[in-house]
């Protein structure tokens, strides 16, 4: 395992985040996948009209740029979720569909644009989130806090979620975030720590964990914290339950845990699928460890119904 792990470190690059050597018995990327992974696929009128409203504002929903499988259940839901500061990212995740690059997004009217839609919509939970900026020197964070206000402003009666980078640890941008009281404050773990040189190069597992854990300090009542994970990595369940463990001392009150599925042949394979049963498991010792909502299934990810985990956190606080 340690020579395929160094080989795909080693080609990694722009081109290939995740490399391209897969490790031995990873499931190809155009192999059979199991039926609780079958999804239709998007196409109803809802997601054909939010579709338009979103390209004629020149937004970026991270449902299309992630090839979120949920996203025509979403859209015909009526809910998306906003991906603000542009689609190239300064971080190559090798599990992540996002373009890596040097950023040029620039637009001071995006919190506005983004608010406009939310209204348009008629959304009751708007989930934002945004590529990392490490190119900023407050990393992103004046557009958030650009984008809550601009929200609260147009669309008072919507609650939001902020799905947030790591700020590289930082707590001044942070800070600035949290004055905003977002609903939720949202930031990933995605794997589990042994995987973060391979799957997550330019971030730290424990960083993460202390950036949730000043949120919930910063934020106290008004602000519920969240992260989600993935599995299909190469984790075992130990692991993920270890991980789990390490989230709750950093005071993560809502947790979400899906299956990774590989964008393309240049990203990290899938090792393998896991059963629903497996993650019904994974949601009893989360609950165990006092994790107040939890959503663990093949096809969840971090917004998936989010606006159904807020009032349960809210009301075990």
């Amino acid at each position: 395992m340690g020579e395929v792990t160094e080989r795909i470190h080693v080609t990694r690059s722009r081109a290939n985040p995740g490399g391209s050597a897969a490790a031995a018995g990873a499931i190809p990327l155009r192999g059979r996948k199991p039926p609780w992974l079958k999804v239709p696929a998007p196409g109803g009128p809802t997601y054909r009209r939010l579709k338009s409203m979103i390209r004629e504002d020149n937004l970026h929903t991270v449902c299309e740029e992630a090839n979120c499988p949920n996203v025509g259940e979403c859209w015909e839901r009526g809910t998306a979720t906003f991906m603000i500061l542009g689609d190239v990212c300064t971080r190559r995740c090798g599990f992540c569909n996002v373009k890596t690059g040097k950023p040029t997004w620039n637009d001071p009217l995006e919190p506005l644009r983004v608010a406009t839609q939310v209204k348009r919509m008629g959304l009751r939970h708007a989930v934002v989130t945004s590529v990392d900026r490490d190119d900023l020197p407050d990393y992103g964070a004046g557009a958030f806090v650009g984008v809550i206000r601009s929200i609260r402003m147009m669309a008072p009666g919507c609650k939001v979620e902020v799905l947030t980078p790591d700020f590289r640890g930082q707590e001044m941008p942070l800070a600035k975030v949290i004055h905003e009281r977002p609903d939720v404050f949202n930031h990933n773990v995605e794997t589990v720590p042994r995987l973060y040189p391979r799957a997550r190069r330019g971030s730290q597992f424990l960083r993460s964990a202390r950036v949730l854990r000043m949120a919930k300090e910063m934020g106290g009542d008004e602000v519920v914290t969240k992260s989600g994970l993935m599995v299909g990595l190469g984790e075992s369940f130990e692991e993920i339950v270890e991980a789990f463990g390490i989230l709750r001392e950093h005071e993560v009150q809502v947790l979400t845990v899906g299956q990774y599925l590989r964008p393309t042949e240049n990203h990290l394979p899938v090792e393998r699928f896991w059963h629903p049963e497996e993650f019904a498991a994974l949601e009893r010792a989360a609950y165990d460890l006092g994790f107040e909502s939890v959503a663990a299934g093949p096809l969840v990810r971090s917004s998936y119904h989010a606006d159904e985990q807020l009032p349960v956190a809210q009301a075990s606080a």
